[in-house]
């Protein structure tokens, strides 16, 4: 049997960050990954964007996080020759009743200390975007997209000239807590048994199921593991637009909104649907109920311009119908198992907030 100092569970952007941190604090880390390659799931079916910190409730983690992440991560996008581009993002009403609803957001982003967020005339607007249609709109200057490849693979660069080893096809598939170390019984092409002394599960969509592969660990203390899927159309053609368009939130979500990749691709989405098993099939037909969305920003969009471009799946922790729950980063402090750090529920901003997060589990280790 190997023994290590760290086991990450989880090559997604975050688990590597994590791996990252503890490698260059001169700590010995194997990083376990179920897959045949880094960030397959959640952390390569996003948006890419880089968000500034304008929706989330005032001190949370997913506010306190995605702030610190972002003024992070562009300074090391910088340093490290990660592809990005600081595009802007320009959040629209569409009609006067909602003009108190987007005043009620630059009160909210300036509350989580993102002051660089300002109100603008629908005029201001047009000359930014000309082919929009709006009242009136918040500027996010701060907003960006990122090469999520690139970064994930800088982010293991860094582990591993840190020391840090990833072994790939690498699924848990038992632990047990012994003595103060951890017993992981690893499967995959070669089997393996690890001790560590320290557990970091940041598996992303099934963080709770590898929470309940620890045996002894309490029960109560992991939540649900449930998958909110959401397809993304893009435009066949050319966009019009040079920055990212939200409208006003909709119950449930932020509407239907529209991205950019660093190739100036334009996508729509999402459309969410709960799911029961993870899938990333985009079906055609679901794009007919964008158009109507889409139009009440962008008139000029044609029949039939959407096609199915993507389905990513955040890792949900709350089901349906119920306020979108924060980041959940558990300690010793929380469970009582010493050397575990669990990250559940890390969806977006997770991307931004990788960073930050990857501190706040270093210290919790």
């Amino acid at each position: 049997m190997d023994n290590v100092d760290c086991v990450v569970i989880g090559a997604g952007v975050v688990g590597l960050a994590v791996a990252r941190a503890l490698a260059m604090a001169d700590r010995e880390v194997v990083i376990l990954e179920a897959e045949d390659a880094i960030g397959t799931h959640t952390s390569s079916r996003n948006s890419e964007v880089i968000h500034a910190g304008i929706y989330y409730p005032k001190d949370s983690l997913k506010a306190r996080a995605c702030i610190e992440g972002r003024q992070r991560l562009y300074l090391y996008c910088d340093e490290h020759g990660v592809p990005y581009r600081r595009c802007g993002k320009l959040i629209v009403a569409t009609n006067e009743s909602q003009v108190f609803e987007l005043r009620e957001i630059l009160q909210k982003a300036h509350d989580n200390g993102v002051t660089d967020v300002v109100e603008i005339t629908a005029a201001e607007a047009l000359r930014m975007e000309p082919a929009l249609r709006c009242v009136a709109a918040l500027h996010s200057p701060s907003t960006g997209i990122i090469d999520s490849h690139a970064l994930m693979l800088a982010y293991l660069g860094d582990a591993e000239a840190a020391g840090a080893m990833l072994a790939l096809k690498s699924p848990l598939i038992g632990c047990s807590f012994s003595s103060g170390k951890f017993v992981l019984h690893v499967g995959g092409e070669d089997p393996a048994k690890i001790a560590a002394k320290t557990l970091i599960n940041s598996a992303g969509l099934r963080a709770p199921s590898v929470a309940r592969l620890i045996a002894g660990f309490p029960a109560a203390k992991i939540p649900p593991e449930l998958y909110a899927k959401g397809n993304y159309y893009a435009l066949a053609g050319r966009s019009p637009f040079q920055r990212l368009v939200y409208p006003v939130p909709e119950p449930g979500g932020l509407g239907v909104h529209l991205t950019l990749d660093l190739a100036g691709q334009a996508r729509f989405g999402p459309d969410v649907e709960w799911i029961d098993s993870i899938g990333y099939t985009v079906d055609p037909r679901r794009a007919e109920r964008f158009y109507a969305s889409v139009r009440r920003y962008w008139p000029g969009l044609r029949d039939g311009a959407l096609i199915p471009g993507y389905a990513g799946i955040r890792p949900k922790i709350t089901p349906p119908g119920e306020p979108a729950a924060d980041f959940l980063v558990q300690g010793p402090r929380d469970h009582g198992v010493a050397g575990l750090v669990n990250l559940f529920g890390i969806e977006s901003p997770g991307l931004t907030a990788a960073l930050a997060l990857a501190d706040e589990a270093a210290r919790m280790a």
